[in-house]
């Protein structure tokens, strides 16, 4: 928790300035409450009443999105992040289910799949770019949460569950979804069951040539971070999800290549890795980044050292995403 200095503050408590905000924003005067919910925590955070200061953002940030204002809750669920920072508040329970109140207030809203005339098509332009600013102003938030986690909590590439979270509304509510960034929190996050339904869902909507890089994709990046158990996890759901929906799992040249290596990596057999990378090498270069995950893979569980870590494809992945 944070370790606030007590401090003499002519301020009144929080809760009396909450219920007068709560009025604005009852009113309909959701910018008029954007500019006082700012200028009331920022004297508290001045003031060193960060617990307080909490209080009024989360309050805040949470009714503007119930109000379906987004963007002005999103900045005052980032100002909520910025005062754990400064506050010192440590990345635990307690604190990550305050994270995690403010995330589930942001809406999720189905997209119009059929069009009909011209009322239709503008509909359906208006509801995507509201799902683009909804993506982006929750991205942000969880980001930002993401990079205090890492600094004030015990996972580097900070906490597993702000990762499940960010994956989630990722895939459910990005308009054109990009599999790589929803499978990359997935993999930092800990819910490898969620993220099988995940691909099982994906494998619907995607081109049938798709669906053994989706998954090959899942895998092969739990891989390179050393999980192997979850990697073997999330191929075994799968199969399990498919089966019970009476679907069939892809059959391919690639599904094969990862069910060999699943296997291959459990034994310390390196000559057996690089015979079976030759083997399937036009599987592999379906993808470019399977080279760059085959490397770190090599490295984690042979000591294998490359040359150049963070060049290639995934270095610029890794290094991009790694901020986050």
């Amino acid at each position: 928790m944070s370790r606030e200095r007590p401090k003499r503050s002519s301020l009144p408590p929080a809760q009396e300035n909450i219920e007068k905000l709560e009025k604005v924003v009852s009113e309909g005067n959701f910018y008029g409450a954007q500019q006082m919910y700012k200028t009331v925590s920022a004297r508290y955070i001045a003031a060193e009443r960060y617990a307080e200061a909490l209080d009024i953002l989360e309050s805040g940030a949470c009714l503007q999105l119930q109000n379906g204002q987004i963007t002005c809750g999103a900045e005052l669920a980032a100002l909520f992040v910025e005062a754990l920072v400064k506050g010192n508040y440590a990345c635990d329970d307690q604190t990550l289910d305050r994270v995690s109140n403010i995330y589930k207030k942001f809406p999720q809203m189905t997209i119009p799949e059929h069009l009909g005339d011209d009322d239709d098509v503008q509909q359906l332009a208006e509801a995507l770019g509201a799902a683009k600013t909804r993506v982006e102003c929750c991205s942000s938030f969880l980001k930002a949460a993401l990079k205090w986690s890492s600094q004030f909590g015990p996972h580097r590439a900070g906490s597993p569950e702000l990762h499940s979270m960010l994956a989630e509304y990722i895939y459910s509510e990005s308009p054109e979804v990009d599999m790589a960034k929803v499978s990359f929190h997935f993999v930092r996050g800990n819910n490898p069951k969620k993220f099988a339904s995940t691909l099982v869902n994906f494998m619907g909507k995607c081109y049938p040539s798709e669906d053994d890089l989706a998954i090959a994709r899942g895998i092969l990046m739990y891989l390179s971070s050393g999980n192997l158990r979850d990697a073997n996890y999330l191929l075994d759901d799968i199969k399990q999800q498919l089966e019970s929906k009476q679907q069939d799992f892809p059959k391919s040249d690639l599904m094969q290549f990862i069910n060999y290596l699943l296997q291959v990596l459990q034994r310390d057999a390196l000559p057996l890795f690089n015979m079976l990378k030759a083997s399937y090498k036009p599987s592999i270069d379906r993808d470019p980044a399977f080279h760059e995950f085959l490397d770190l893979i090599a490295e984690r569980f042979y000591g294998v050292q490359r040359r150049n870590p963070l060049q290639g494809m995934f270095g610029d992945i890794f290094k991009m995403m790694g901020g986050e």
